[in-house]
């Protein structure tokens, strides 16, 4: 893609952003509501024409192609399954269109509902499997027609969390296994950090940073990214502005500690119990809060609400800490 926009009006919705995508990647576009990345997807699928700039696939300019021309495959968060239909039905649907001889059908059927665990429900029909089921058929009939580019939108929203959790285990394998390019939109950080091979953050029609989930998480470069993606901790300090994850904050027992830590001194605002960690915020006697995190090892848990108002000391490494900027106004993207 390269500088892609698209208004409706006076309303910007993408805001000229240059992007490539690598082929067999695993590719998120994060961001909230509005921030323009369902429209990109739009785009790539060919539901949406672009105001501006192209967008190419394996180096075939598709810009103004009609997307059932495009080799790219769209799966939605409603299935979008017809429920009159088989599964087998379903999947083998778009190879039915496309007169694939009936044999061949069978067999890449067969392969798409082993790929997506599957097996053996050919005959059931959707209103008998469960939700996480159906999102595997829509799966298997998005992969069955073998796209070079699989479209992902909001996929799994409209699951419960465990099961949310377990489809995105799933999802990245099967995705490693057929080896197509999955593009994925959510605005569910956890689940870009635990499937991605890179994320794009996108905000207000920008593309704030593309990275890795490990260099997006430890090392953001604007204050969206740091907020956005994960909790962290915003201070400025003669007149640096940086930011700092909570689980990188200590609570200490003196300013002078051997480990090299940065200190400030502050008094515990509020505690909140979180399961397998207790959540502190602390205002600190410089000015500005921070949080910190503790984890409930054995019974360190228990006393945690009488610690509210507590003076303390906080500490981290001068390492843990990463400069940042404003948001993006520019139209380029961040390097990868």
């Amino acid at each position: 893609m390269a500088g892609l926009s698209k208004r409706y009006g006076e309303v910007v919705a993408v805001a000229g952003i240059d992007l490539e995508i690598e082929a067999g990647e695993f590719f998120t576009m994060l961001g909230p509501s509005g921030s323009g990345k369902t429209t990109t997807l739009r785009m790539i699928a060919g539901f949406e024409e672009p105001s501006a700039g192209t967008i190419e696939l394996a180096g075939e300019d598709v810009s103004r192609v009609p997307p059932y021309e495009r080799a790219v495959n769209t799966v939605f968060q409603d299935y979008a399954l017809f429920p009159h239909m088989t599964v087998g039905e379903n999947v083998a649907y778009g190879l039915r269109i496309a007169r694939v001889p009936k044999a061949e059908r069978a067999r890449r059927l067969d392969e798409a509902l082993e790929m997506v665990r599957l097996p053996g429900h050919a005959e059931r029909r959707p209103g008998e499997l469960s939700g996480g089921q159906r999102q595997r058929v829509a799966l298997a009939r998005a992969i069955v027609n073998r796209p070079r580019v699989l479209l992902l939108d909001e996929p799994l929203g409209a699951l419960d969390l465990k099961l949310r959790e377990q489809m995105q285990v799933e999802l990245k394998a099967i995705q490693a296994e057929v080896g197509i390019t999955f593009v994925y939109v959510t605005h569910d950080q956890d689940e870009a950090l635990t499937m991605s091979d890179r994320i794009a953050v996108f905000n207000e029609g920008r593309i704030e940073q593309v990275s890795a989930p490990v260099e997006l998480y430890e090392r953001p470069t604007t204050e969206f990214v740091a907020g956005f993606v994960g909790v962290s901790n915003l201070l400025e300090r003669d007149g640096e502005r940086f930011t700092i994850r909570p689980e990188k904050i200590r609570l200490v027992d003196s300013a002078t500690s051997p480990n090299g830590l940065r200190t400030e001194r502050g008094r515990i605002a509020g505690v909140a119990y979180a399961g397998m960690v207790t959540r502190y915020t602390v205002a600190l006697e410089g000015g500005g809060e921070l949080q910190a995190i503790r984890q409930n090892v054995g019974g360190a848990s228990l006393g945690a609400p009488s610690e509210r108002g507590r003076e303390v000391i906080v500490g981290w490494r001068p390492e843990d800490t990463v400069a940042i900027r404003g948001s993006s106004t520019t139209t380029e993207e961040e390097p990868p």
